[in-house]
C-alpha cells in the first residue's frame, strides 16, 4: 500500500463519489487517499481493522474465509463502495480478505478517528445502514441461488444480467473469476458455456459472448442476481 499525497486527486474522488454526503467538513480533514497494487490485501481476514475505506477506482474482490482455511468468493467490485462496516461498528478483527485484482485506489479514514468523534453523526450511521441491508441482501440471494438451482441456470442468470442494447456481452472478469462467484470450477463452467453454444443460445468468442437466443437464455436463467459480480 502506499499512501497518495495528491490533494487535487484525493478531493476529485471525494467530489465525484460525493463523499461530502457521507462526511462533513471536520472528518473530510482526515481523509487519506491509498494506492494498492494488483494482488495486495487491502483488509485481511483476523486483522484488526486499521481504515474505513471507500473504494473509488481499480477492482476488487472480496472473500469469507472459513474455519477450514478455505475462503468462499462473495463479490467483485468495480464500483464506489465502502469497506469495513461491520467491523467498525462492531470493533472486531476483520472477517473477510478483500484484494485487488486491478490496481486500486481508496479513500481512507483512520477507524480509531471515526469511532472516537463519528459513530454518533446520524448522517454517517444512516449511510451503513443502507450500505450493510444491500450487501446483505446481494450475498444471500446469491449465495441461496448457487445452492439451489444447476449451473446452467445460473450461468444464464448472470448472462441475462449484463445485457445490453447490443447482441453481445463484453466480459470483465476472467472465466476464471466468474466460475468461482457462480460456485463451480473453470472446467464445468467451460463445459456449459459449450453446451449453450451447441443449443445456439450464445456464441463465445475471447472476452465477448454473442447472444444468439435471448429468450431461450432468459428462460434457463428462472431468477436474477443482484448487480452482480462486477458491481
Amino acid at each position: 500500500m502506499k499512501r497518495i499525497f495528491n490533494n487535487e486527486l484525493l478531493n476529485y474522488y471525494i467530489a465525484e463519489n460525493d463523499i461530502e454526503s457521507i462526511f462533513d467538513n471536520d472528518m473530510l480533514k482526515h481523509t487519506q487517499l491509498h494506492f494498492y497494487e494488483k494482488n495486495e490485501f487491502i483488509l485481511k481476514a483476523g486483522f484488526e481493522l486499521e481504515y474505513y475505506y471507500l473504494f473509488v477506482d481499480g477492482k476488487i474482490k472480496v472473500s469469507y474465509l472459513l474455519e477450514n482455511g478455505k475462503s468462499i468468493l462473495l463479490k467483485f467490485y468495480k464500483d464506489f463502495n465502502p469497506l469495513g462496516d461491520v467491523e467498525l461498528i462492531n470493533n472486531t478483527p476483520i472477517r473477510c480478505n478483500i484484494e485487488t485484482i486491478e490496481d486500486s485506489y481508496l479513500v481512507a479514514v483512520p477507524a480509531d478517528i471515526l469511532r472516537k468523534n463519528y459513530m454518533d453523526n446520524p448522517k454517517f450511521l444512516h449511510y451503513i445502514i443502507n450500505s450493510l441491508s444491500d450487501k446483505f441482501y446481494a450475498v444471500c440471494n446469491n449465495s441461496s441461488y448457487n445452492l439451489v438451482y444447476p449451473l446452467i441456470n445460473r450461468l444464464s442468470s448472470y448472462l441475462v444480467e449484463h445485457i445490453t442494447d447490443k447482441d453481445y456481452i463484453v466480459l470483465n472478469s476472467s472465466y476464471i473469476e466468474i466460475a468461482q462467484f457462480l460456485g463451480t470450477t473453470y472446467r464445468h463452467l467451460n463445459r456449459i458455456l459449450k453446451e449453450l453454444e451447441a443449443e445456439a443460445v450464445i456464441r463465445c468468442e475471447n472476452k465477448k459472448i454473442y447472444i444468439i437466443d435471448k429468450e431461450k437464455l432468459r428462460e434457463l436463467s428462472k431468477n436474477l442476481y443482484i448487480k452482480s459480480v462486477e458491481y
